[in-house]
């Protein structure tokens, strides 16, 4: 998703048609919002789906639900993942890096491992 496929130049048509189709009266300012919004959005689901992933892999087959370390650990590699993939898109000429998008990405990924957590623990019981 960090090519120049995914940027806000080449998303923005799909979108936008479908903005208007649903909503035919829209203004553009208000697609121009609703388009960063949606894709704000695909970022905090994209790291949810991460934060799941690397929880459910950090907790392995234990009985127990929770430690710290396998949030810890599942914050870190969402963190790191997220900072190269920021990184990538610097040198990609229709995309830019942002920090915001890293505590965006975040707050999916440490989502994702805390709604993990508590499967796991509703699940266990």
């Amino acid at each position: 998703m960090s090519t120049s496929t995914f940027s806000a130049e080449n998303t923005f048509s799909v979108i936008g048609a479908v903005i208007h189709f649903l909503i035919p009266r829209v203004s553009s300012g208000k697609v121009v919002l609703i388009h960063a919004l949606i894709r704000k959005l695909a970022h905090v689901f994209e790291y949810f789906i991460l934060g799941l992933l690397l929880f459910r892999a950090f907790r392995g087959h234990a009985t127990h639900w929770w430690t710290w370390r396998w949030f810890l650990f599942t914050s870190i590699v969402v963190l790191l993942w997220a900072a190269g993939d920021e990184y990538h898109q610097s040198f990609v000429p229709t995309r830019t890096a942002s920090i915001m998008d890293v505590g965006i990405d975040m707050v999916g990924g440490i989502l994702g491992a805390i709604v993990s957590a508590l499967w796991h623990r509703y699940r266990d019981r």
